[in-house]
């Protein structure tokens, strides 16, 4: 059985285009928002709405996906409303208007995610989840080392010129768009068979759902409720006395280590096993987030970083493929848009918390109680039943 088919490249290659534009933005965001007035308090709010919006939309319309067959029009949609919404960042800097972009370019996720994931895992068997979420990270994550790279570049010639650099990153999203008309769906439902879709209907899903499923889900939520947005990763080295140059560096340095580990980490999952793979990288994380709490050189930030992508490697394609292996084909947008969709509110919650524990104790105390909290984390999935890929 061929493992990487056409559409598992294509969507790889959307994936590439749209992360070369959002994140030639994401390591400047929290630089640009604090030069036009934001505090970190509410730098951690616009994180946490952002991806909550993100995470109720793609409940919804991973089950919209699943109850209409269709996949390709949430993912064109998706894809489509988060290219327009980044030139919009360029427009204006009052805060609700920054709120509002940010907030579109989030539910372009919401969109898309679902049925985007559901297509991956059509594309396969249990036994190949782990390598085709993989490739699909790596290509995703390969754009979100190209893009910053970008940024610096652009940076470096144009010093402060934050705007500019919005307009440009709308450029590989219209490329991102272009390539979704290279795949189309699969065995769509005839429309007498379709049913209606309820905003609450990804609600009733948990309810239905496999134990597994639950069991595994509450485990990542839990995670998620301590492990806030990025951002506080790359304020944390600024907080430290790194230079804007530096912190676009460490990032990248970052995402290559993601781009190139996912892929085969996805095999190794699916060789001895996604959870083992899984609480590997929930260790590296604590580790990293100690670590996080009491640096302050340069050179071992690039090592905690690099630890960071080990983790992100191990946890991020290796999670869905856990979630596509317990539940029902049927089901499978359904799972992993709900999923993601609390995942969002959990990470909404997580950055305020964290943002309001900077604000009163400092940078050190935000790291320390979330990696404290992933060491308990890491002890419940042990009690964890494997999948039956594994």
């Amino acid at each position: 059985m061929k493992v990487l088919t056409r559409t598992v490249w294509v969507l790889s290659f959307v994936s590439l285009f749209t992360d070369i534009g959002s994140e030639m933005l994401y390591p400047v965001m929290p630089i640009y928002l604090k030069s036009i007035g934001f505090s970190v308090l509410l730098i951690g709010i616009l994180e946490g709405v952002a991806e909550a919006t993100a995470g109720l939309s793609k409940g919804y319309f991973g089950k919209m996906s699943d109850n209409t067959g269709k996949r390709i029009p949430f993912v064109r949609a998706g894809y489509g409303l988060s290219a327009i919404a980044k030139p919009m960042l360029a427009v204006f800097v009052y805060p609700w208007w920054i709120f509002i972009s940010r907030t579109l370019d989030r539910l372009g996720k919401g969109l898309r995610t679902g049925a985007r994931d559901a297509m991956l895992s059509d594309e396969t068997d249990a036994a190949n989840k782990g390598r085709v979420f993989g490739f699909h990270r790596s290509m995703d994550t390969l754009g979100a080392f190209i893009g910053p790279i970008a940024a610096l570049v652009y940076l470096y010639y144009r010093p402060g010129d934050y705007k500019n650099l919005f307009l440009l990153a709308f450029g590989p999203g219209v490329l991102a768009i272009i390539c979704t008309y290279l795949v189309k769906d699969k065995n769509v439902k005839p429309k007498a068979s379709v049913i209606k879709t309820h905003f609450s209907d990804f609600f009733k899903y948990w309810k239905s759902s496999p134990a597994a499923y639950k069991k595994l889900v509450a485990g990542l939520l839990l995670f998620t409720l301590f492990n806030s947005s990025d951002v506080f990763l790359l304020l944390r080295i600024k907080s430290a006395g790194i230079s804007d140059t530096g912190t676009i560096g460490v990032y990248i340095f970052y995402n290559a280590v993601f781009a190139l580990l996912s892929y085969p980490l996805g095999i190794l999952a699916d060789r001895i096993g996604l959870k083992t793979v899984m609480i590997t990288g929930l260790v590296v994380f604590a580790i990293v987030y100690f670590g996080m709490g009491v640096n302050n050189n340069l050179f071992v930030f690039f090592g905690l970083f690099l630890l960071y992508g080990i983790y992100a490697a191990a946890t991020d394609g290796v999670s869905k493929a856990w979630i596509s292996n317990i539940t029902d084909r049927k089901d499978t947008a359904t799972a992993i848009g709900t999923y993601t969709g609390f995942q969002s509110i959990c990470t909404m919650i997580a950055s305020s918390l964290a943002g309001w524990i900077w604000f009163q104790f400092g940078p050190a105390a935000t790291f320390i109680v979330t990696a404290s909290a992933t060491v308990v984390i890491s002890i419940y999935f042990l009690s964890l039943p494997k999948p039956a890929s594994d």
